[in-house]
């Protein structure tokens, strides 16, 4: 018989059912609970072995730890370059890859103490393979470690210029053969003066890294001079017992660097003349006169280009001659060549020199004037301009009445 209204059910086993009930729903309760704590548990069994996997990772990765280290001062010598921006990790890497040291962490465990690593400048280093990490940071950190850099000062020129009492001043060329020597396991390399003439000469100008602004006067210039003032005053990292080719592509990498932050060619498209023309202007201002007055010197060259007058600079005569004087006499005077601005129109074929920072400003953005001659006036080398050509030939009588050539 059906009883869904439980009018037959005794009361005691409905209390019992509903105590079960009661009892039940708390089980399951109990159980939920039960399975979250297992859950969490899980979770943080699995973050804590992701942690201590991560850890042995890091500590894999990162050599916490035993390393290699080698024992002693070294064996073999080496060369190794440390790069503008290299940071101590950079430079222990390139110990390790060219076998300086073991392990790259022999290297930044033994300089961790040692401030002057982190001064370590861009440069040459003479290393020895096989060296401890010690070693290797007391040598990185030894000035007599350094291949000394060559510095270019403006005015310098490719070729030895000697002076009336028989001195030589070297050239461009000859310091780079000198910066380029070493002395590795007892034995001198150096690139010869006549392998980097040979190179300047005569090597293809992409080789060279010619860039596209020069490439035709490079080209179309006396070959002896082709490279004249495409390397610009400042120091310059020389690879010691490098070849020919690659020193010189190296060194002109960096000078055209130095003459884009100059503005050639970016900044020269306002001038009326091209990027290299600019570069020739500014050779005849380093060699002209002094810093405060090349704006004015400047202003010389673009006017006198402007009105077609001849530029008539003894610079531009006596660099051909390889003479460091301020004159020139009649006979160098009327002496044919295209370096001779007494006789020819215009620019000369290349630079006389290597142009510094501010006489590349000068040739972008001469001073405003209205100036188209000037002479050395003073001993000190200061220049007196004017505006016409009678005036100038006053000044040139008193400099010379003075003694000031």
């Amino acid at each position: 018989m059906n009883d869904d209204l439980g009018l037959f059910t005794d009361p005691d086993a409905r209390h019992d059912e509903r105590a079960r009930g009661k009892n039940d729903a708390a089980a399951r309760r109990a159980k939920r609970r039960r399975k979250r704590t297992i859950l969490w548990v899980v979770v943080a069994l699995v973050l804590a072995g992701g942690g201590v996997g991560a850890y042995y990772g890091y500590k894999t990765l990162s050599g916490i730890g035993s390393y290699d280290d080698f024992a002693g001062a070294g064996e073999a010598d080496v060369v190794v370059e440390v790069k503008d921006g290299d940071l101590v990790t950079t430079i222990a890497t390139t110990l390790k890859d060219q076998g300086v040291v073991a392990s790259s962490r022999a290297f930044t465990e033994a300089g961790a103490d040692d401030g002057r690593v982190t001064a370590i400048q861009p440069g040459f280093y003479l290393m020895k393979t096989k060296m401890s990490g010690e070693a290797a940071v007391s040598r990185m950190v030894d000035p007599a470690a350094k291949v000394v850099p060559l510095e270019v000062k403006g005015g310098n020129v490719l070729h030895d210029i000697t002076a009336l009492d028989g001195s030589v001043t070297k050239g461009i060329l000859s310091q780079l053969s000198d910066a380029s020597c070493v002395e590795l396991d007892g034995t001198k390399k150096c690139v010869t003066l006549q392998q980097l003439r040979e190179a300047a000469d005569n090597a293809d100008p992409a080789a060279l890294g010619i860039p596209e602004w020069a490439l035709g006067d490079v080209v179309n210039a006396p070959k002896e001079n082709r490279l004249e003032g495409l390397i610009v005053p400042g120091l310059y990292h020389v690879k010691p017992g490098a070849e020919a080719t690659e020193v010189l592509k190296s060194v002109i990498a960096t000078s055209l660097s130095r003459l884009q932050g100059y503005g050639i060619p970016s900044g020269t498209t306002k001038t009326g003349f091209r990027p290299y023309e600019v570069l020739v202007i500014a050779s005849l201002i380093e060699k002209e006169g002094l810093t405060e007055d090349f704006g004015k010197i400047s202003r010389v060259v673009y006017s006198r280009l402007a009105e077609g007058q001849i530029l008539q600079f003894d610079s531009t005569v006596n660099y051909k001659l390889d003479r460091p004087i301020v004159t020139t006499s009649d006979e160098d005077r009327y002496a044919s060549g295209p370096y001779n601005t007494y006789q020819v129109k215009g620019l000369p074929p290349t630079p006389i020199g290597s142009p510094g920072q501010q006489a590349v400003a000068a040739a972008i953005a001469p001073e405003e004037g209205p100036w188209m001659y000037f002479v050395k006036c003073e001993k000190d080398g200061t220049t007196c301009f004017t505006n016409t050509y009678e005036e100038h030939l006053v000044l040139v009588d008193k400099a010379r009445a003075d003694g000031v050539f």
